[in-house]
């Protein structure tokens, strides 16, 4: 009782309480930060535990989707307000761009969980005073809600590829798609799907193939031989 009496003297006089020239608080932003702030992790959460992680086993994403989202909230939240000059927006741009061609390659599917997570962190800290709470959850909902029928009832498989070097260069003519196919697929064990020639190399007597196939087709393979 006496701290939510010595709340309610201070909530009062919130306006006389600064640092500065800044606030110490401001009881109506604060509250829509946390409610906000709660709102987007929980949806991240359930996006990137309850549906991403169901269908692929790349853990490595795990921490980066939930990493930028609430860096992504918390950056469009606290700058809603602040006026961005174009040479500041542009730097931005040149350092995601920098990063991006620095990494390694993101597969599509990674890519667009990258997106939507990246969405909804926006969504969910630039939506103005005239959206209401309920069109917000709603929102959210849909998000959610479309990509568990495109996980679940679609069925949708996450394909993976991997770049080998491949000898029998007489097994790379026209016309021996079929024997090359079953000879890769011996070889590394993995039901491939489908494959792409990148170059030969006659000096070598070799050949640079990609080959294509389905992430839980591979898992389950795995598992069902131990």
């Amino acid at each position: 009782m006496q701290l939510l009496n010595i709340l309610l003297q201070i909530i009062p006089n919130e306006e006389e309480l600064r640092f500065l020239g800044i606030k110490l608080i401001n009881s109506e932003d604060y509250i829509e930060l946390l409610t906000r702030f709660s709102l987007n992790l929980a949806v991240i959460i359930a996006i990137v535990v309850g549906l991403y992680a169901k269908t692929s086993k790349r853990k490595d994403f795990y921490f980066t989707y939930v990493a930028i989202s609430i860096v992504i909230f918390l950056l469009c939240f606290l700058l809603e307000s602040v006026k961005i000059e174009l040479g500041f927006a542009l730097g931005l741009f040149a350092i995601f761009g920098i990063i991006r061609y620095r990494t390694d390659a993101i597969p599509i599917k990674e890519m667009t969980y990258l997106f939507v997570v990246i969405a909804i962190s926006v969504i969910n800290a630039l939506a103005n005073k005239k959206i209401s709470y309920a069109e917000l959850i709603t929102t959210n909902l849909l998000v959610v809600v479309g990509l568990y029928i495109l996980e679940k009832i679609l069925n949708l498989r996450q394909e993976n590829s991997y770049r080998v070097i491949y000898e029998k260069i007489e097994n790379v003519q026209a016309g021996k798609e079929d024997i090359l196919l079953a000879d890769l697929k011996e070889r590394t064990g993995i039901n491939i799907k489908h494959f792409q020639i990148e170059r030969i190399d006659f000096l070598r007597d070799v050949a640079y193939i990609y080959i294509f196939f389905d992430i839980n087709g591979k898992k389950d393979k795995e598992q069902n031989e131990e």
